[in-house]
This record gives C-alpha cells, structure tokens and sequence, in this order.
C-alpha cells in the first residue's frame, strides 16, 4: 500500500523526479520539454513533462494535467503520482490510453506562483491574439489597489476600503469577477491574459497534437486549487452550456459538475482558459474537459496572498523576511499542509478518474 501524503511534493525541484520515477516504475513513455525562458530559484533548469500509456492509436485517451497554475501544481503532481503508484496504468479500461502532464507551468511551479515567467495567467492566454481583447471594466476600477505602492498595514486598509466599496456596488461576486475574470491591459496586474501566446500554450498545443490527433475520445481534468470548501473537490465545466462537450460531461458526471456560466460554479466566467486549446488541435475529436478544483481557504484570503505574491515580485525583495512571509502564504492559501487535504485530494481525484474513463468508454 502506497503513501498518499508521500506522493505529494514540498517544492517543484522534489516533484520533478518523483513523477518521472513514478511514471517509469509504471511503464510509461517519458518526454521533456525545457522552458527556454526561465529558470528556477536555485538557477535550475525548468521542464515540462509528459508520461503516455497505452497504445499509440488508442480510440480513448485520458489527459491529466497539473500545473496550469504554478503553485496549484503541487496538488496535481500529487494526483498524477498517486495515480501512478495505485496502478492506474495497469487499469485502464481496453483501446484507452492516458497522457499525464506534468508541470505545465513548471516557472510558476518553481517559483511559487501562480502565473509564468511572462506574469501570464496561463487560463486566461488561451485566446485568439489576432482579435481585439474581452474589457474589464471592473479591473480598471481597482487596478490601483490590486498593486499598491507598498505592502504594509495603511495601503492594506485603503485597498480594502476600495475593494469594499466596489462589492457595496456590484457584489461579492462582482469583485471576484472584476479580479478574477481576466484583464488584458496591465502586464503587472493579477490574472493578466498577455499579448501574445506563452511558452506553456504553444508546448501544450504541440502535445496535444503529436500525441492526441489519433484518439476519438478525450477525457481531460485539470487539476486547480483555491476556490471553494476545504478539500472538495468541485468539477467545474467552463465551455459553453450550448456545446456538445458541456452536455457530454454533464453525462459523465451528473449534478456533481458546476458551471460557471450557468451560476452554479464558485469560478466566475473567464475566456481563454487552457483546455480550449484541445477541441482546437484536435478537430476530429471527441474532447470532454473539466477542472478539478480543490478548495482550500476564503476567497478573500486566497486573493490577498496571490496579490502579495504579485507585489512581491513586482515591487517587493524576494530575499526579505518580509518576502518570504508572503512566500509562505501563497503556498498555504494554495496546498495546505497535512495529511488530510492531501488524502481529500486523492479520493476526489480517483473517483473523477473513474467517472472520466466510464464516461468515455461507455463502461
């Protein structure tokens, strides 16, 4: 019997190796990419990395993804390694392979950050460049107090006076969308989409294409942290309730799934998320995509450590006792220490696996 605890990783340098010996151990077909724009804390080369099971003309492939955000890559590194150590390989269903995707963005992973090197929240890049950008009226209104000049007890209160005011006016979830639902007009700010597609956006596009573009069928779940009760894990669907896909995954996993554009979910509408970029490079295909997101503190709390991080490494001293208390946070806020968010996180995981891999096969 297998630790879960254990398949979980303090730092990206510690989870790197233990994925690649996990997918060894379990007879996969490992494959590197380096990130050649960034490099770790220590000085450490980055790499993305994938493991393939099963048959290279599989009708049905399960996709496993950890990492989109960087600091939310501890939680989904763990899944993927407990995943392997349990003997999922070893039972997947007849015609069904699986694509495990690790660190896709291993300088967010690195760093403990949620963005990558380009301060690009990755589920936000996913859009089309070559168009004019979604507004965000509501970010423009706050930008100012999202970064403020400093990060002390008198800027803190007068971002939260703004932040209050603008929730007196649009709501709660008002604010969380005006933060979260992305912005494309200041580089420095928090959930920034970018300007053009990042180094993770065009590796996993050129993944999915050398290794999908044989499958019928695409099971993906994505792996998040952040949103919602401690340690459950909410199946969230972000493509349109119209499309074909929304209406597969509802078949595959019932009232369990939420969406946000339906107001079921606790992620607020966002575009350009990363699980497009699969029905896009796999035309001929059947592409069913979920985020798995774990819940780990308040809202609220969870914004304030991905601000600090953002102040920190905008206009802060990573070096400080000061930076690396808000290090600390960031980390928390995102994979809570102990034993049992970790076990939370595998049960979650395994029973989603299982409904993804039923769903597809028709089992």
């Amino acid at each position: 019997m297998f630790s879960v605890s254990a398949c979980f990783s303090e730092t990206y340098a510690e989870a790197r190796p233990k994925f690649c010996a996990a997918a060894a151990e379990a007879g996969g077909s490992l494959r590197s990419w380096l990130n050649p724009k960034a490099r770790g804390p220590g000085g450490e080369r980055l790499f993305l990395d994938t493991a393939r099971f099963g048959a290279a003309d599989a009708a049905n492939m399960l996709v496993l993804i950890a990492g989109t955000h960087g600091v939310e890559g501890h939680c989904g590194s763990g899944a993927e390694i407990a995943w392997l150590k349990s003997g999922g390989p070893a039972r997947l269903p007849p015609d069904t392979g699986a694509l495990l995707i690790h660190a896709l963005n291993p300088y967010g992973f690195a760093w403990t950050r949620r963005v990558t090197e380009d301060n690009v929240d990755l589920n936000r890049n996913f859009v089309d460049h070559d168009k004019g950008y979604p507004g965000n009226d509501g970010y423009l209104a706050i930008a100012d107090a999202v970064l403020p000049l400093a990060w002390d007890e008198v800027s803190r209160a007068e971002t939260e006076r703004v932040f209050a005011a603008y929730a007196q006016k649009h709501g709660a979830f008002g604010l969380q969308g005006a933060l979260s639902g992305g912005q494309y007009t200041h580089p420095d700010g928090i959930f920034f989409g970018g300007t053009t597609p990042t180094w993770s956006n065009r590796t996993v596009r050129a993944i999915a294409r050398e290794e999908l573009s044989r499958a019928r069928r695409v099971g993906i779940i994505d792996f998040h942290t952040g949103l919602g009760p401690f340690g459950h894990g909410e199946l969230i669907c972000a493509v349109s309730s119209t499309a074909r896909s929304f209406a597969r995954a509802k078949a595959w996993y019932g009232e369990e799934m939420t969406s946000p554009e339906g107001g079921t979910s606790t992620s607020a509408v966002v575009v350009g998320v990363m699980t497009d970029a699969f029905p896009q490079e796999l035309p001929d295909a059947e592409v069913t995509s979920v985020a798995l997101e774990y819940g780990t503190y308040p809202v609220p709390e969870v914004l304030t450590a991905l601000r600090g991080d953002n102040w920190l490494h905008h206009r802060g001293d990573l070096g400080s006792e000061q930076g690396r208390a808000l290090k600390a946070d960031i980390k928390e806020r995102f994979f809570p220490a102990g034993d049992k968010w970790r076990e939370m996180v595998w049960a979650r995981a395994d029973q989603t696996i299982g409904w993804a891999l039923k769903g597809m096969t028709g089992g």
